[in-house]
């Protein structure tokens, strides 16, 4: 994927556009920085490495953990029955015990990508509701030979708040090969994410890389932004340390539209035109120029705006086909999911698909996975010649067994049940190894994508960020109607895929 990484250092040889005066008020602060999590992979783990974790048995949890069953049911008739409420919750509590020694492996120790074997637990003292407990994880061996990966035996204690021993024994993992740096996840009382909390990770590990490369914000066009949305959102990503924005479009309509909704332009450079096409083309030859290193979708239609990027001689095309990826921060999932192509190409054919795979492929690695699974969906799991989404995931799973699409796994046709759920997948007796693991989802077509996007926002609880590939510089595409953490993480993954060769090269990843 072809993208600038060069600071913006060069001015327009003619008369520079018009400049606001800087401001003296006071900006909110940026976000903190959440802390990363970082692995010990075989040839780092040893013998005696220890770790903890902490943590509180809330009632949220027992109801969690308790399921469908009257463990997490209230006292309302057990009146005169002389039970203690404790009595019901064993179960759940073990199970909870359980879910903190697998979340103690994989963020703590040896950390993510940790893969459990077995785990063997007693459980010598009754958990309370209230009680605070402390996972206590030490590497008794580490072994490794030809017949597997390399595995480790830790030994784990559980205490309560009085040093009791509520649960002790023993963990049998699969140790992970490779280093994996990623930001912490912040999790609900169910021990879920909270909605858009990946998308607010991602925000503060472009920042984070930002400070490390010593370089300033993003240099971005903000395309005709002459409604509150366009103007906050640009304005927003510029306070977090994202971008900088230059605002290109109708001086007299931005400056209305800011003062109607209270926002503060007097520190960024406006660069006027006439109209939405005009502010494309200005803001496409900013980019061709070298003036600004990304692109932002103001308040035009994206088609309108596209039509200036994929110009033949004064466009950001580069040799490979344009495409859309959205970022899904889905609730029930347990990363960061990639959905492409539900916002440009309406109906690619064969060799479109191969360029839409590999570009979100490719963000993929900017966004720290390593070895994406890319799952070629359709309404089908057979090869079914009627079909032809059907043939062109099969045909995508054989380039990619000839070196033609490179740094993924790719698996097709697979229907949505089985990209997602591994069950679903067994059911139907597919063995795959992206079936209910898959970093990638690929549509046939857009109406497929743009409906299910909007299926996993509207009616899913997912949160989407959204960038265009492809292109010679980051295309940002945001809608009226995204919200803060959106158009925040879209801006991000901008900013990622201008530092990644510059970041990769210097953590050696």
């Amino acid at each position: 994927m072809s993208s600038s990484s060069r600071p913006p250092s060069r001015r327009p040889k003619s008369k520079p556009p018009a400049r606001t005066k800087a401001s003296s008020g006071k900006s909110r602060p940026a976000p903190e920085i959440s802390p990363l999590l970082e692995n010990r992979p075989f040839g780092e783990l040893e013998t005696g490495d220890h770790a903890s974790l902490t943590r509180t048995f809330t009632p949220e949890d027992l109801e969690t953990f308790a399921g469908g069953t009257d463990e997490g049911a209230g006292d309302a008739g057990d009146e005169g029955t002389g039970e203690d409420p404790h009595d019901r919750v064993p179960l759940a509590a073990g199970v909870w015990l359980e879910s903190l020694v697998a979340t103690a492996l994989a963020t703590r120790l040896p950390g993510p990508g940790t893969r459990l074997h077995r785990l063997d637990l007693r459980f010598p003292m009754p958990l309370l509701v209230g009680d605070t407990v402390g996972v206590s994880l030490t590497v008794r061996a580490v072994e490794s030979d030809a017949l597997g990966p390399p595995r480790a035996r830790l030994e784990c204690r559980i205490a309560n708040q009085r040093n009791e021993t509520v649960a002790e024994g023993g963990a049998w993992i699969f140790v992970p090969t490779r280093k994996i740096r990623r930001p912490s996840v912040p999790r609900s009382a169910g021990g879920r994410p909270a909605p858009g909390t990946r998308l607010r990770a991602l925000v503060d590990e472009a920042r984070a890389a930002r400070l490390r490369a010593k370089r300033d914000p993003l240099r971005t066009a903000v395309v005709h932004p002459v409604d509150a949305p366009a103007l906050g959102g640009a304005v927003d990503a510029a306070r977090a340390g994202l971008i900088t924005p230059v605002f290109v479009g109708p001086r007299a309509r931005i400056l209305a539209a800011a003062k109607s909704a209270r926002i503060d332009l007097r520190p960024y450079e406006i660069v006027p035109t006439e109209h939405s096409h005009a502010a494309a083309e200005r803001a496409v030859a900013l980019a061709r120029d070298g003036e600004v290193e990304a692109l932002m979708k103001g308040s035009l239609h994206t088609d309108e705006l596209m039509h200036a990027v994929l110009d033949p001689a004064r466009g950001l095309r580069t040799e490979r086909r344009m495409s859309h990826v959205f970022l899904v921060d889905a609730p029930h999932w347990p990363r960061l999911l990639l959905l492409t192509d539900a916002a440009i190409n309406v109906s690619p054919d064969l060799a479109a698909k191969r360029d839409i795979v590999q570009n979100a492929i490719e963000l993929a690695h900017v966004l720290g996975i390593a070895r994406p699974r890319v799952a070629l969906l359709s309404s089908l799991e057979t090869v079914t010649p009627s079909i032809p989404s059907t043939l062109e995931a099969a045909a995508l799973c054989k380039m990619a067994e000839r070196g033609q699409i490179l740094g993924g796994v790719l698996d097709g046709p697979l229907g949505f049940d089985n990209a997602a759920s591994s069950r679903a997948a067994r059911t139907k007796g597919i063995s795959s190894p992206v079936a209910g693991r898959a970093d990638i989802l690929v549509v046939p077509d857009l109406d497929a994508g743009n409906m299910l996007a909007k299926g996993l926002e509207y009616l899913g609880g997912a949160r989407l960020a959204g960038l265009v590939l492809g292109t010679r510089i980051p295309v940002i595409l945001t809608s009226r109607a995204d919200l803060e953490e959106a158009r925040m993480a879209s801006c991000a993954v901008a900013l990622l895929q201008v530092l990644a060769p510059r970041t990769k090269g210097a953590e050696g990843t």
